[in-house]
């Protein structure tokens, strides 16, 4: 027959390939052509007579893979379809045809040859497309999954349907037989990650809720399922005269020499929580469901999140993994890179280096970063450089070695359809795979390759060496088993410690048992490690004895040690932080103490320039709720966060990383993400009881410093609870329904106790409720129209209190009820001739009431804090600054001020005096809470607040401090003058 120009094979690529013999390439055209001849395939045995590059092409192909030379030559028709449809779009609708309901009457013969013909077909495009160039290795590995998975799911579906026949189980759905079953299939590695390669096995692991709907008798259904999972891996992995689908491996099931092939999800889940080891959660990470039933699965996926993902960086993993990879060189042999003999997937800078690469990454940090939890290899690559991990340069270097090798692996595997990752030892056969590869010369070959296989291998290496033990001191390391070791006591002197003999006992008691971190082996051996470089960093501090008594104190109180000396033996430069963080920060080490994985967040590349933002930590505040399912655990994990984020923050702050007007909006921030999410669920949990009011709503006030946005590391929280109601509602709607003042009243007092309640993790915050109308007096929550009225007879203080007051929960149309009104209360107060006398009357009363204890004491000190927030109020009280001002910080209503009034006197230096005092107050709540003078500070703290204020040294702070409030206390005088009480000092009408 004729043919015309349009009669081409629709492969598609343009990557060449050469033939070792063009003999034998044209021999396979010619079989090629006898067999479509044989078939009435007349078009395409005329194709196959031409002697075009087209032909040419196939011709090497066949030639080169005597696998795809048989497939080829016993279903030309596959070939001959490919001219009326691309060989892309062929492949996948086989694998979409593998997902099709299985029809009714058919049998287990005449679906596993189906399945066969179909793995055939496609496994024959598949190639050719990757052999091309038509399909990129990434689309190759995503069909061979995708075969791999319409497979399982296929047979799966069968079986069940079967077992419903013979009445053994109770199908909800039959045209989805799967939904109900409580069975599922994961795949794992490969297969999992949508990477499978052209002769794989498969790893499943099946599960199955023995509760599930579908099942009649749970106690058989252990035996049941494992049944079917046998009759599954028959259907997939038996070899017929169509060959098989795939080899089905099923030994990555927890404990495979004791549990059954098909695992109950409670057994599995115990066994995971109890003795998963860590080469099962690298496994893990990859675990994708691929068959059965949806539901089930996607609960166990959430459930054994814990154990794959642990919430803190995980570095004793690195270590595991890495000693992994050095059992299999050892096991088989691998030292060094070569080409003939190679193998590109666990030999030396083969592919599995690359995947513990990024698995190892990924399961330090994945816990922390949910973005991190990826199945595949280039994606997890990916997401690691743009999380800042690894470099982009790593990333890009890896992932093209990854797919350059995983192209060999093809390749070698294309040739007879082996299951192996091993370059042949001849020079033939070398060429054969380098030809398939679309190199021409071995010589190009051999050194594409050896240039990946090295580069993996460096990059591997590098990342291990980063988080390699710390040097060794035979003097440090002596200290643990003899207190009085000369040389180790004259290794701590030259060091800088003085008391040698105090500190070397305090070295000593770290072996003797008595500290719960360091009772285990793993523990000591992770001490061990560190001992040297954590001495060291002790003993840089100016009292380097007093900074390691303080490291004792938290030893003692750590209640295990493996993870914290772990993170600290791979992140040596974290260690002059924690020495500054124990000695100088009581709070931040206490933290550290109760949570040692805290300390972790500060290897996130991201930490050091991230400022948290409300929205930030709103996200992760319900991704970290998320799994709470009771109210108390909802309270309990609120603490946690609170405490943790408090912590990371303070420890910024510590660390430079931001100063305190930075970190005032961070730590509220988190108070407001908190406080909403606790008002959320103290009012979902009072409905329950109580119902609803007709036409309620509430919404919470912060005030004080929580209002203005200037929290520190120890605030507590001013709140104000207001509500409305519709007028004609009496009592609430619930099975316990209450009177709504009563109801109001009694939601407060049980947000008052979420807050406040001593748990495990102490309180969440203390709250203080004083600032409501009538203060301790009036009733804890406040009707808006008894606000409204109120606040037409205020006292001056009371609505001096409303300038720093913020909506942080609640419903929207009552906040904007709410601003409305205090705005309106302080508007129609702007002129009162009493508003600077009552102000200045206030200060006066608590310089007496409350003097200063020193210069540090800026709340109480003249010229301090008071004095500026004063101003600041009164500012907005009288008019001077706009009253869209309400509710910001201090400093940005003294610059409001400064800016449209700058002839009042002293006004354009109290910005800048309020940026420098709360810089101070910030790092001064970091330290012990009775330290009001320079000298009664730890060194270290006293040396970052000089750093702060750009002072030479901590001797400059207190006279700048004094300075700024000289100059502060001058402009309030002026502003606010006060000479005293007494009716005749009263301002004048």
């Amino acid at each position: 027959m004729t043919l015309e120009g349009r009669d081409a094979l629709r492969i598609g690529g343009a990557l060449p390939l050469v033939p070792l013999s063009p003999e034998k390439a044209r021999s396979c055209l010619a079989d090629l052509a006898a067999a479509a001849t044989a078939q009435d395939l007349d078009r395409l045995a005329a194709w196959a007579a031409l002697d075009g590059p087209e032909q040419q092409r196939l011709g090497a192909a066949l030639s080169l893979s005597p696998h795809l030379e048989g497939l080829a030559l016993r279903a030309p028709q596959w070939l001959d379809r490919l001219f009326e449809e691309e060989a892309g779009a062929r492949v996948e609708a086989l694998i979409a045809a593998l997902g099709a309901p299985v029809p009714e009457g058919a049998s287990e013969a005449s679906l596993m040859t189906e399945l066969r013909l179909s793995k055939n077909e496609a496994s024959l495009l598949i190639a050719l497309r990757d052999l091309f160039g038509a399909a990129p290795p990434d689309v190759t590995t995503r069909h061979l999954s995708g075969v791999a998975e319409g497979a399982v799911k296929r047979a799966l579906r069968f079986a069940l349907l079967d077992l419903h026949r013979r009445g053994q189980l109770r199908l909800p759905d039959l045209a989805h037989p799967e939904r109900g079953s409580g069975l599922f299939v994961l795949g794992m590695g490969k297969l999992g990650g949508e990477e499978l390669n052209y002769s794989s096995d498969i790893d499943l692991v099946v599960l199955f809720e023995p509760e599930a709907e579908a099942v009649l008798d749970p106690p058989e259904s252990v035996e049941m399922y494992s049944r079917l999972a046998r009759r599954l891996v028959k259907m997939i992995g038996e070899r017929s005269r169509d060959g098989y689908v795939f080899r089905t491996d099923l030994r990555l099931r927890p404990d495979p020499s004791a549990m059954p092939l098909a695992v109950p999800v409670p057994t599995a889940l115990v066994y995971y929580e109890s003795s998963g080891r860590d080469w099962e959660r690298a496994a893990m990470i990859k675990a994708r469901p691929i068959a059965g039933d949806e539901e089930a699965s996607t609960a166990f996926l959430r459930d054994i999140t814990p154990f794959v993902w642990r919430r803190y960086l995980d570095f004793v993993a690195i270590g595991d993994i890495h000693a992994m990879k050095m059992r299999i060189d050892r096991h088989r042999g691998f030292e060094s890179i070569m080409v003939a003999g190679q193998n590109v997937k666990l030999g030396r800078g083969g592919i599995r280096e690359i995947e513990f690469f990024a698995q190892a990454q990924q399961l330090i940090a994945g816990g922390r970063n949910p973005a991190l939890r990826l199945r595949r290899t280039d994606d997890a690559l990916a997401q690691l450089a743009r999380e800042g991990w690894i470099e982009p340069a790593a990333a890009e270097e890896m992932t093209q070695a990854y797919w350059f090798l995983r192209r060999v692996e093809h390749a070698v595997q294309m040739v007879a359809d082996e299951q192996t990752h091993t370059l042949p030892e001849t020079e033939g056969d070398l060429l054969r795979v380098a030809r398939l590869c679309n190199f021409e010369t071995l010589a190009e070959f051999s050194a594409a390759l050896i240039a990946r296989l090295e580069t993996v291998e460096a990059r591997f290496s590098a990342l291990f060496a980063e988080h390699a033990p710390v040097r060794s001191d035979e003097g440090a390391i002596a200290l643990l088993s003899d207190a009085e070791d000369p040389g180790a006591l004259a290794w701590l002197e030259r060091v800088g410690y003085r008391r040698t003999g105090d500190i070397g006992r305090i070295v000593h008691g770290w072996a003797g048992g008595r500290y719960r971190a360091t009772r285990s082996e793993a523990a000591r051996d992770q001490l061990v490690r560190v001992l040297p470089s954590l001495l060291e960093a002790f003993a840089r501090g100016r009292d380097p004895d007093a900074a390691l008594a303080g490291f004792d104190r938290f030893l003692f109180g750590l209640p295990s040690g493996l993870q914290f000396f772990s993170l600290i033996a791979s992140n040596p430069r974290l260690l002059e932080l924690l020495a500054l963080a124990i000695s100088s920060a009581p709070r931040l080490a206490d933290t550290i103490s109760l949570r040692p994985h805290v300390f972790d967040a500060l290897l996130d590349p991201a930490f050091y320039r991230e400022i948290p933002t409300r929205a930030l930590l709103r996200e992760r505040l319900a991704l970290f709720l998320r799994d709470a399912q009771f109210f108390e655990e909802r309270l309990a994990r609120l603490r946690i966060f609170a405490s943790e984020q408090r912590f990371l923050v303070g420890i910024r702050l510590l660390a430079g990383a931001i100063e305190g007007e930075a970190a005032g909006g961070a730590f509220t921030a988190l108070a407001d993400a908190v406080l909403e999410a606790l008002v959320e669920g103290v009012e979902a949990e009072f409905r329950r009881a109580h119902g609803r009011v007709p036409g309620g709503r509430l919404v919470v006030l912060g005030l004080g410093r929580l209002g203005s946005g200037e929290m520190t590391a120890s605030s507590d929280v001013d709140l104000m609870l207001l509500y409305d109601h519709d007028p004609e509602a009496e009592t609430s709607d619930g099975d316990r329904p209450l009177p709504v003042s009563t109801y109001y009243t009694r939601l407060t007092q049980r947000l008052i106790a979420a807050l406040t309640a001593p748990m495990a993790d102490g309180v969440l915050y203390e709250v203080d409720f004083r600032l409501r109308p009538s203060g301790n007096k009036g009733p804890l929550a406040t009707h808006i129209d008894a606000f409204r009225k109120y606040q037409r007879e205020a006292w001056t203080w009371e609505r001096m209190a409303l300038t720093r007051s913020r909506s942080l929960a609640g419903d929207a149309a009552l906040t904007h009820e709410i601003g409305e009104a205090i705005r309106a209360a302080i508007e129609s107060h702007a002129s009162d001739p009493l508003l600077g006398y009552d102000i200045a009357d206030m200060r006066a009363r608590l310089e007496v009431q409350k003097p200063a204890r020193g210069a540090l004491d800026l709340k109480r000190l003249v010229g301090g804090l008071t004095d500026l927030e004063f101003i600041a109020q009164w500012a907005i009280l009288s008019g001077a600054v706009p009253l869209s001002f309400i509710g910001r910080s201090t400093e940005r209503v003294l610059a409001e001020l400064a800016r449209r009034h700058p002839d009042l006197p002293g006004v354009e230096a109290l910005p800048a005096a309020m940026t420098d005092l709360t810089r101070v107050v910030h790092l001064h709540r970091l330290g012990p809470g009775t330290a009001f003078r320079v000298a009664d500070l730890p060194p270290g703290l006293a040396d970052r607040l000089a750093r702060s204020l750009d002072l030479a040294d901590q001797a400059g702070i207190e006279p700048h401090i004094l300075d700024l409030a000289e100059r502060v206390r001058a402009s309030f005088a002026a502003l606010l003058p006060f000479e005293g009480a007494g009716d005749e000092r009263l301002p004048r009408g």
